[in-house]
């Protein structure tokens, strides 16, 4: 039987919609912080864990357990709002934020309100075709994590109409930050894009000041995604919806198309929009309703009694900003410049998420434009196929440029040289070895490949008379026969020398 919250709905036209509707954005990131403990107690953070093993009584939230803050989380936000251009709070405090849920043993969240630790930042988001979009950074706060829930027997997983839940506090307390933008207005039919290029920036952002591995399919990065639709650009804001926990690129993208069709629907018949959280259904691309969403209030914030205010001082924030690495869109536009790959190139590099592949084939002896021809061709090609991403095909860069070190060497040609990546990735070795072991390396002695060209000659002797003639053209056949007869291992280059050594001398 569907679930009420699952039956369809009619949707109008994505693009009809924009074209009557102005939608206007807010993104709500959290990113799970790559520290060694939690973010108030010794907790160990492990990913994958048996459940409830990662706790301490602060975890759990047991009667006298008294929480400390994680200085190593501090220091990682700080970098975070320095990366996204934020002013950094000279006094901060925490805050509990009162809800009631199972995965919350406190019954609230220590989490930061009005007092931030960083706030009124920016960060230029650029799109597939070069655009850039700036978007508003309202603030960037630090919090806890809450637990995991697990529902069985229900319908995907959910709470309806599941037999039992089982709740794994192993996540409770691990250190989040939360980033928060400011309504991104005037993006119309681009917001699904606009929406998905801003969260992969700040991956990207978080993977280089590596404070996080940052990989959504683990959940280290979730997006919740707001959305609402007014009239035109002038008219007041919409009622917002908040998709959460979206957690893949794609994802975000069909959220938003989702909601805007959605919404676009609701208006047209006269209706409301309602305020609320929304799931995400990665099966159809739709969402369903949540709750209705609470205002700040209905949290009740108050001031956390038992941690004391931090107050990072400026030396402090300096020194930090002092280590903080090449971000990532002053690395892409260095590396263009050093590589001088064109501009609809590099872009391509980088939506496909293959730079820090290509650069560190580069760097293990590969010229940019051979790693780039070997990451955006044949394992680009074989990523496809397989409906993985580039990090899960059973190469590295460094073997990549081995590879091509082959290639340049003269050991092999490109097609042998595929060949051989097709034994790297089946597991069969490094290139060098499968090479051996299969076989593969060019001929380079010309005893048999002379024998191979006496026999294509004897096979087709009008040819060398042709040859003899001036007429190059049947030159081909011989090559091609040479070929076959090497299994593809010769040089065709150097057969065509001497099958016209052989005929005019």
């Amino acid at each position: 039987m569907t679930s009420p919250s699952r039956t369809a709905v009619a949707l109008v036209d994505f693009d009809e919609a924009v074209r009557r509707y102005d939608p206007v954005l807010g993104i709500e990131v959290h990113v799970e912080l790559g520290t060694n403990t939690k973010m108030f107690d010794g907790a160990p953070v492990t990913f994958g864990a048996e459940p409830n093993t990662q706790v301490t009584p602060v975890s759990l939230g047991l009667p006298g357990a008294l929480p400390a803050v994680n200085r190593k989380a501090v220091e990682s936000a700080i970098k975070i709002g320095l990366a996204l251009n934020c002013e950094i709070a000279p006094l901060c405090r925490f805050a509990r934020k009162n809800y009631f849920y199972p995965d919350v043993p406190k019954n609230f969240q220590t989490s930061q309100y009005d007092e931030p630790i960083a706030f009124d930042g920016w960060l230029d988001v650029e799109l597939s075709d070069g655009e850039v979009v700036r978007v508003e950074i309202e603030r960037a706060h630090m919090e806890e994590d809450a637990g995991k829930n697990t529902h069985v027997g229900g319908h995907d997983g959910r709470l309806q109409g599941a037999e039992y839940s089982l709740v794994d506090y192993n996540r409770a307390g691990i250190p989040l930050v939360e980033i928060v933008t400011r309504p991104i207005p005037g993006t119309g039919e681009r917001a699904p894009e606009v929406a998905a290029a801003y969260v992969r920036t700040l991956r990207d952002i978080f993977r280089a000041l590596d404070v996080s591995e940052a990989r959504m399919e683990r959940g280290n990065v979730r997006a919740d995604v707001n959305l609402s639709l007014r009239a035109s650009a002038d008219s007041p804001l919409g009622t917002r919806t908040e998709t959460k926990n979206v957690n893949s690129f794609r994802s975000v993208e069909r959220a938003v198309r989702y909601e805007v069709s959605r919404q676009a629907a609701v208006l047209d018949a006269g209706g409301l929009v309602v305020q609320e959280t929304r799931h995400f259904h990665e099966s159809d691309a739709s969402t369903s309703p949540g709750r209705v969403k609470s205002d700040a209030e209905d949290y009740r914030y108050f001031p956390e009694p038992d941690l004391v205010p931090i107050a990072p001082s400026r030396e402090w924030v300096e020194e930090i900003r002092a280590t903080l690495p090449e971000l990532p869109a002053a690395r892409r536009r260095r590396l263009d410049g050093e590589w001088g790959f064109a501009e609809a190139e590099m872009r391509d590099v980088v939506n496909a998420g293959a730079l820090d592949l290509i650069e560190a084939t580069v760097l293990a002896g590969s010229s940019p434009a051979t790693a780039r021809k070997w990451w955006m061709g044949e394992l680009a090609r074989v990523a496809n196929a397989a409906e993985v991403a580039f990090e899960d095909l059973a190469i590295t860069p460094a073997q990549v440029a081995q590879l091509q070190a082959l290639v340049d060497s003269g050991r092999l040609n490109d097609k042998l040289a595929r060949q051989a990546l097709e034994g790297v990735l089946a597991g069969e070795g490094d290139p060098e070895s499968v090479a051996a072991a299969r076989g593969l390396e060019i001929v380079s002695d010309d005893g048999p490949l002379l024998e191979a060209i006496d026999a294509a000659l004897a096979a087709q002797p009008d040819i060398a008379e042709k040859i003899r003639g001036g007429n190059l053209g049947p030159i081909g056949a011989v090559i091609g026969a040479v070929m076959k007869a090497t299994r593809g291992q010769a040089d065709a280059g150097r057969v065509r020398e001497l099958v016209l050594e052989r005929v005019q001398g």
